[in-house]
Parts: structure tokens; sequence; C-alpha cells
């Protein structure tokens, strides 16, 4: 494999000199040939005192001062453009800070191109507390997050989404930030597939900043429930050094699902939806339930006092209030609805000139800790510990059977015989309300150590002026611990069951009657932990490689590895298949290694000291990547050792086109890219370890009577990469007629093939003569045992829409009056159009745009097709006290989308549209340095006053008196205060029917309501 990945590399290089050449040669002959179509433009004429620029890379024009160049998100090549080829949106902490953004899961909430299953921490039940972004509503994992331009660690068990977790990074550590709209395979590799989630550290500060917040929503209907943080951030350096060091924690307690009217019951069919209230409850046998005195109180009726529930004076079937306690469980008044969490994180950055800028050494280092108080109801017991001949549980699963031996057992007629012979009464519901919530809290412990050399190639000579270089390495690891309580030992409560004596045995007939011993022998905690690691290892290269008419041929190109290790250590009570109230699995084990090489040129073909009419700048960008990819799977219970090997070689080109010169209309640039993009599968996808289901199913052949079956779901090793084709189109134009508007319009499509997907047991069965090892069936009744369900790349999607935004600067000194300051107007929004899902080959397509879409489905989450924020702020005239003054107001806008697909008719009902208001203000004390003062007997040059011969006299200096310099002045110069409230008018989430856990869309909307937050910072 290494002899193949060489000549794969030599080949790239021979395709970077094809495209110079065709890329130069029509160039050149319009300059032989056709010089006099083009519109040479006379150069400025040269600063008094300046040189002359050689005609050498780099391209400067004479007299021009060199603009600096800077890598931005989408390319590897240095720009100086504004405006580049692809759309990416860049956020700095003050833009983040006026979105009213105070958290991760508020920033992910409040971008418009998010949407889908977006992963936050407003999910209590199931989640753990990571935050992963999710462009374009495709799956979280076809968004490539990247920390200063390089991949870090996933979560450490991996998960379902497969992302990285962006929590872990606090808002105090970041400089900026920049999304990439577009697909980026050619330039970063795999999973750059929706976009790119760039966040770039803070490498460079000078001075000690001390801050800290406080968030509260007391003045909503949500009751208390502050969020705290604070920081601190130092930062030494001169000329050729910079030392950072930041250190962030924050705070926040439980919002619980009873504190707002929308989450405070599961019964949501007042509010147009379903009755998602359970029937798992203590008290309840068949269609019976305890009498109230009993049901309310904790009552036990009497151990074998009659035959069945019908026949006993404690049981009753009349239900008088269907929509009370007494009819279901409603699991909302015990949950809470945001989970309280906390996180510490500690940063350090070092930067070090060793030869002016020809060696530069940095170093940095990043450690972080989150722990998420994640929740879900008391634990339902289900499915059954006892099964039946068939090796399945009674009554579908959905209920426990018990013996009658039991101690506490109030019928003496069985229902059904287990295949010991041992009588059972079936049907018994019960759930843990005695043992409490099934807490699983879950802690991250996440490293980022990255160290390397860079530099400039100038010493070289002239030519290499603007060549650089960089060779690094990076070690990041993620790991997840989560302790999953109040789960049910299947083995433990089978004994319990068994059990006559009363001091020992479980009671599932009531609730709270357990001795301490009896619910030692049930109740457990599991301990599951998962890590990533992601070791990885560059050196690249960028400059200009010569120079045409309309400025220098740009080029990078570089190689790369990086290796993914990834285990699942689940408890030996999951792994056993041995639990109630939790996911059993078997241990997973996998391992990649990584090997790309890439390359990129930008070609100039006119620009603005050479065009011609209609094409005032013109260029383009090429890009490939190619990577190889060699993976290992651990042995399992239904699959060896694998290991499988792929490669991939995508490219992009990237086209920015400004047709007239701006002195006419102003700015106008056209943009547009091509891409094919790619991502490999996840090493979740990958493992074979099998995960336990019970779906409800129908035997095409007849032969099983139970609709419950056991489906083992597994990834597969053999997945290969999903594919998808990528184009955008757009305009961003800045009048010249109203000077400081910019609007800009995109148009993105995508399409996406192959992606990773689980048939379904019900699929399966309905192909049983193509999957025939993926069923077994009983050798006698022919009736389904298993039904084993991998992964297949089967799905495809195809989805486009439009971003769009503007922004209009207003300047009050273009009137020729007094600076009243400026005023900032920003419009940002994403529509989308189509989203075409095809679940598996030969079904039809179906348009998922503006609807929530249910588990049901491959890929979950909400589609609106309208989202988009509104701001204006106002920034006070500079030099004046009111210029530390920024203050405004930011408008939400989620639109209209039909609720689940599930409902049936007409798509559902309509979720109404969620807008909310944000109001921010801010003031930075920045008064002017104490000057002298006099003080009475001393002289402004600091001589002293005396009278000599009747006249006063000035003598000997002294010590000139100023303002204190630890006065309150000092303390309050450079501090920053700032106040805000999110939601203004208190507005609840739109009711969603298919959101089962708390009746709205989590993903893009919150439960908080209106929250106050006061914010100070001192800048040192």
């Amino acid at each position: 494999m290494e002899k193949l990945m060489i000549k794969h590399m030599l080949d790239k290089f021979e395709f970077l000199r094809g495209v110079l050449i065709a890329s130069v040669r029509p160039a050149v002959a319009g300059l032989i040939f056709g010089s006099s179509a083009f519109a040479q433009v006379a150069a400025p004429p040269v600063e008094p005192g300046v040189a002359p620029a050689p005609i050498s890379p780099p391209f400067t024009a004479p007299g021009q001062a060199e603009v600096e160049r800077v890598v931005v998100t989408g390319s590897n090549i240095p720009t100086a453009e504004e405006t580049g080829p692809n759309p990416v949106d860049t956020y700095r902490p003050q833009d983040i800070e006026n979105l009213g953004v105070r958290n991760a899961t508020d920033l992910l909430n409040k971008l418009p191109a998010e949407a889908g299953s977006t992963i936050n921490q407003n999910i209590a039940n199931g989640g753990d507390g990571s935050v992963i972004p999710n462009l374009r509503g495709l799956l979280p994992k076809e968004t490539l997050v990247l920390i200063d331009g390089k991949r870090v660690a996933t979560t450490g068990l991996g998960g379902a989404p497969g992302g990285v977790d962006i929590n872990l990074i606090p808002f105090s550590m970041i400089d900026h930030i920049d999304i990439l709209k577009d697909g980026a395979s050619a330039v970063y590799g795999s999973d750059a597939v929706a976009g790119v989630f760039n966040i770039f550290l803070v490498h460079k500060f000078r001075g000690l900043e001390i801050g800290g917040s406080v968030v509260n929503t007391n003045m909503g209907s949500s009751n208390d429930a502050r969020e705290m943080e604070g920081w601190l951030k130092a930062g030494v350096g001169d000329d050729k050094t910079d030392i950072v060091v930041i250190a962030d924690f924050y705070d926040r307690a439980d919002i619980f699902s009873r504190d707002r009217d929308i989450t405070s019951n599961a019964f949501a069919k007042p509010w147009g939806g379903f009755d998602n209230r359970s029937g798992n409850f203590p008290g309840r046998v068949q269609g019976f339930r305890l009498i109230p005195k009993l049901f309310f109180n904790g009552g036990t009726p009497t151990p074998h006092s009659s035959a069945g529930p019908a026949d006993s004076p404690f049981y009753t079937a009349n239900v008088p209030y269907p929509d009370g306690n007494f009819s279901l469980f409603n699991f909302a008044a015990l949950t809470p609805s945001i989970p309280g969490a906390d996180r510490q994180v500690f940063y350090g950055s070092f930067t070090r000139d060793i030869c002016d800028k020809y060696l530069t050494l940095f170093a940095d280092f990043k450690y972080a800790r989150s722990y998420f108080r994640a929740s879900g109801a008391p634990t339902p017991f289900a499915p059954d510990t006892f099964k039946n001949a068939l090796g399945l549980p009674f009554d579908g699963g959905v209920s426990i059977s018990v013996p009658l031996q039991n101690a506490f057992n109030p019928f003496t007629v069985a229902d059904a015989t287990l295949p010991d012979g041992t009588p059972v009464t079936t049907g018994v519901r019960f759930r843990s309300i005695e043992a409490g919530n099934r807490d699983a809290p879950t802690t991250f412990n996440d490293i980022l150590f990255d160290v390397g050399l860079r530099g400039e190639m100038s010493e070289f000579g002239d030519y290499f002026k603007t060549w650089n270089w960089e060779a690094g390495f990076r070690y990041s690891r993620n790991e997840e611990e989560v302790q999953s309580r109040n789960i049910v030992s299947q083995s433990g409560f089978r004994d319990a069951l068994l059990d006559t004596n009363p001091a020992t045995a479980f009671n599932p007939f009531t609730t709270g009657s357990n001795t301490p011993v009896a619910q030692s022998r049930v109740y457990v905690t599991l301990h599951n932990s998962g890590q990533f690691e992601l070791p990885l290892g560059y050196f690249t290269f960028n400059g200009d490689l010569f120079n045409l008419p309309a400025g220098p041929v740009s080029f990078a190109i570089g190689v790369d590895y990086h290796g993914e290790r990834w285990r699942n250590d689940p408890d030996s009570l999951n792994t056993t298949f041995n639990t109630i109230g939790a996911t059993d699995l078997e241990v997973s084990l996998a391992n990649r290694d990584v090997w790309s090489t890439y390359q990129e040129v930008r070609v100039p073909i006119t620009s603005p000291t050479w065009n011609f009419p209609g094409f005032y700048s013109l260029e383009v960008d090429f890009a490939e990547r190619e990577e190889w990819y060699s993976q290992n799977t651990a042995a399992t219970t239904t699959l060896p050792a694998g290991h499988s090997q792929f490669n991939a070689q995508k490219p992009k080109i990237s086209l920015r086109w400004q047709p007239l010169d701006p002195k006419y209309i102003g700015a106008v640039t056209l943009r547009g890219t091509y891409t094919e993009a790619f991502h490999a599968p996840t090493l979740t996808e990958l493992s074979p370890a099998v995960a336990q289901n019970f779906p409800l199913v129908h035997d095409p052949l007849g032969l099983t009577p139970d609709p419950q079956i056991e489906e083992h779901i597994i990834g597969n090793p053999n997945l290969q990469p999903e594919v998808a084709y990528e184009w955008s189109a757009g305009i961003v134009y800045s009048p010249k007629w109203l000077k400081g508007l910019t609007l800009s319009v995109d148009y993105w499509n995508i399409s996406l093939r192959s992606i990773a997907t689980f048939l379904g047991a019900q699929f399966i069965l309905d192909h049983e003569s193509q999957f025939p090892d993926l069923v077994q069936r009983d050798p006698i009744s022919g009736a389904i045992t298993v039904v084993t369900d991998p992964s297949f790349n089967l799905a495809g999607a195809d989805l486009d829409g439009i971003d769009y935004e503007a922004i209009y600067i207003l300047d009050s000194t273009i009137f020729g009056g007094p600076d009243w300051g400026r005023l900032t107007f920003t419009v940002n929004g994403t529509y989308l159009n189509r989203f075409d899902l095809t679940v598996s080959p030969g079904s039809p397509a179906i348009n998922l745009a503006g609807q929530f879409l249910s588990t049901s489905f491959t890929l979950t989450g909400s589609l609106p097709r309208d989202r988009a924020y509104f701001s204006l702020f106002w920034d006070g005239p500079a030099d004046t006290w009111m210029g530390g003054f920024d203050v405004g107001a930011t408008a939400h806008y989620t639109g209209q989308y039909h609720d689940t697909v599930d409902l049936g008719v007409n798509n559902g009902r309509l979720v109404r549209e969620w807008i909310t208001l944000d109001l921010i203000a801010s003031y930075v004390f920045n008064l002017p340095p104490p000057g002298p003062a006099e003080v009475p007997g001393f002289a402004k040059d600091g001589g002293k006053n005396v009278k000599m011969e009747g006249k006063e006299k000035n003598v000997l200096p002294v010590s000139t008196a100023e303002y204190n310099p630890c006065g309150w002045r000092a303390w309050l110069n450079g501090t920053t205060v700032t106040v805000g409230m999110q939601n203004v008018f208190d507005e609840d989430p739109p009711f969603v029917a298919g959101a089962f856990e708390n009746n709205y869309d989590e993903s893009l909307a919150d439960v908080r309501g209106r929250f106050w937050y006061l914010q100070i910072k001192k800048r040192f």
C-alpha cells in the first residue's frame, strides 16, 4: 500500500503541473496575439521614498503596499481578498454575543444554516451533554469540525452522531469561528459534506482579563435556574514570543419539565398531540389497577388472596378520569427538560520566533472536563425477564411475569407456565418509582496537544518571498464515562421474584414497599466508558509559483496522516444482555489509519491591474485530495475480526469573478463552486458489535405468533464511503450608491449517495430470500428467533436551498454633521427548498423539507424551510464617553413546518413559527490616562511656591501630584459591563406532537423562556 500511495503522489504532482500549463497557456497566448483586446490599467504613481517593487513573485503592483494574506476556511492558499469564491460566515466573540448567545447550545439553535438532528444540551433523555453542529439538516457526521484548521477527536462513546463536542471549547478561548457552507472534501478530506465548522483559538493576547457572568430564568415562566461562568485570561509576549493561558469554568442548574406548561405533561392531546404517558406503572395488572385507596397510598394487596385481578377486591377496571394519574404514568412530572451541567477548561498557547519569521515554534495544550446530569423516567420493567418456550417474552414484551410462589403475588391461578413448569402471573406492570429516575450522569475528559514548526522561505531568495511551510503533530483524545443508575439486573430480578421470603423478595404489585435488601438485589449502577484517540501529523507548503499578467499563480500542497482509535467498554451486565432499562450491547473496538495528499492551485485570469471589459477580476481555484483508508474491527459474537481498505479522490473547482470596476456601480462579485465530497464510514458504523432491540414486525411466512421479535443491530465492516456531488453559485454586491451596504445570495445543491443506513427488521423479513443469513428461525416451528440488522450503503438524499445576508453600516458622519455613532443592521437566513430522501433503492423519494421527522426515518430531526435572524445595533461615537456603548436587539425566526409525517393526513398538523427577541447593552470604560493636577502650595511644574521679599517665587522642584494609579479610575478603566435579556416576551417554543420527550423541538428551540444575564470583565 505504501508503494501505491507514493505512485499516487507522483501522479498528483503531474496533475498539478498539467493544471498549471492548461491555465497559463491561454493567458500567454492572449498576451502575445490579442493584447489589443485587453484594457491595460496604468500603474499608480510610486509614493515618494518608496522603491518600486520588482516584477517577480510575489506579484505586487508598483507603488502598492502588499496586503497581508491569510488562509481562509475553504482553501489552503492565503488570500487578501475580502470576498472569496466560497460562502463563509465568520463570527467573532462580539458577533456571537450580539446574537444573544450564552453557550454552545444557544449558538447552534440560533444559526440559520443549522437544522435536522442537531445534538445539544436540551436533550435530557438519551443526551450525553455534547453539542454537535449539523449544517443543512444532514446527520451531524456530515459536518466537519476543525480546531485551528485541524481535526480533533469525536466523542468517546461514539454514539450515532459521531461528531465533535464544541461545548468543550468555551467562548473565552475562541478568536473567531468560520462556518463554510459548502462541501470541502477536496480540501479537508472526509466528513466535509454539508460544510465545515472551523474554530480558531486565541494565540495572541496581552495583559490580564478576568470575567464572569450570571444568567437566570426567574423573570419568566420557568423557575429559578441560574447559569454561571467565569474565566481568567492572561498573555505576555514581545515581537518574538507569545504566551497565552486561559482558565474557564461553567455551571448550570436544572430546569424540570414540570417548570413549564408545554413540557409539564406527557398528555399532549390538549395541545393537538398524543397521549405519550406510559402504561408501565406500579399497581397495574393486565387491564386492572389497584383500587385508589391502595394505588395512591402505596398499599399492597393481600398475598395469594384471589384467583386473578378480576376476582380481587383490591383491583378495579373502572378508570373514571382517563386524563389523570390513575390512568397512565406522567413521566414529565419527574424528569428534567434541561439537565444541569458543569465544565472546567484549561488552555495554554506558546509561540516563539526562533529565527525571526523563518523558523517559528508553536505549541498548544487544552484540557476540558464536563459533567452532564442526564436523567430519564424511572425504569419501566420491560421486556419480561422470563421467557416462553420460544425464548420470547410473554405479553409482547411490554410487561413482566411473576411466579405464583412470589411472597407478594396476590393471585393463585396462573396465566402461563415457564418452560421449567413454574406457574406465573402475566401482564404485570411496574416502574422503579421507589428508586427514582434513571440518572445517567456523563463525564467527558478531553485533551488536545499541538506542537509544530512553521516559517517563511524568503531567505532563499526573492522568488521564495511568499513561500511558507508548516509541519506539526497533534494528539487529541476524548474519554467519556456514563453511570447509569437505577437500572434493573435481569438475573437479580428473576431471583427476587422467585423468592418466597417477604424480607428479601421483590414486590412488583405496588410501590414503596420493597425492603432495602430486595432493592439491592434488583437495582444496579452500570459503568460504561469509551475513548476516541486521534493522532495527526502533517507537512504543507504554500506560496506563489510565477506571475501571469493578472498576478501570481499561487499554490498549496501537502501530506498528512491521522489515525482513529476507538473503543467502547460497556458494563458486564450490558455485554451479557442482562439488563432492563438500558441498551445492552457488546464491547466495540475499531481503528483506522488515513494517509492523504492534497494540492491546490489558484490562477488569476484577469485582475484590477490587467483586465478587459466585463472581466475586471477573474480567478479560478483548482483543488484535489486523495485519501487511503485502512481499518480494522475486533471480533464479536456475530462476525470475526475484519479488515478493509479503500481510497477516495475528490476534486473541487471554485470561481470568483468581478465583471466591473467598483468605481462604476460598486463591487459586484460572482462566485461558484463544484465539488465532489465524500464521507468515510465512522468507526461506530463499521464495528460489528451487537446492540439489542425488540421491534414489532409481521412475519410474511405466518410462522411467528408474537409480533415482537428480538433484533440485533450491528455495524458493517464492509461499508464504503458515502459520496456527494455539490455545486453552488452566488453573488455579493456592495453598491456605490449606498455606502456601507453589502448584499449576498448563494444557491447550494447537494446530492448525497450511498448513505450508510440500517435496513430494519421488517425490510429484511420482506426480502428474506435475499438475506437468508440475517434471519434465524426455530428449527421446529419456524418462528423467528433473531433478526440481524447490519448497516448498508443504501439511502440517498437530494437537497438544495438559498443562503442570504444583508449588512448595512450607517456612519452618522456621512451626513456632514456631528458624530452620533454607527448603526449596523444585519439579516442572515437560509431557505430550504428541497430535501428528497430515498430510504432504499427503488423506493420513492420523500420530500422532507418543511417537516419534523420522527425517529422512524433514517435522517431524524426537523427541517423547517425558513430560518433567519435580524439584528440592529448602535455603537456610540468614537473619542467621546459614549464611544463605549454597544446597544442593540436581535430577532430570531424559525418558519412554520409540518409535524411528524407519521401523523398521516396532509403531512400532519402545522407547527407554528417561533419568533424571539433578544436585547443586549454593553459599555466599555475607556477613561483617559490621569494627568498632573495642581495641589495647593505647588506649581504646575512641580516647584514649591514661597514668598521672598514680598513676592511669590518658585523654588526647589518637587514631585508632581497625579491621580492615584490604584484608585477607582484605574479599576474602572478597561472594564466592560454587559446586560441582556433573551426571549423578552417569554415565548413558549412551538408545540410539536412528534417530539416524544418534552413536546417541543429540542434541536432548534429551547424551553427556558425569558432570562436575563449580567456579564462583567476587566482588562488589566
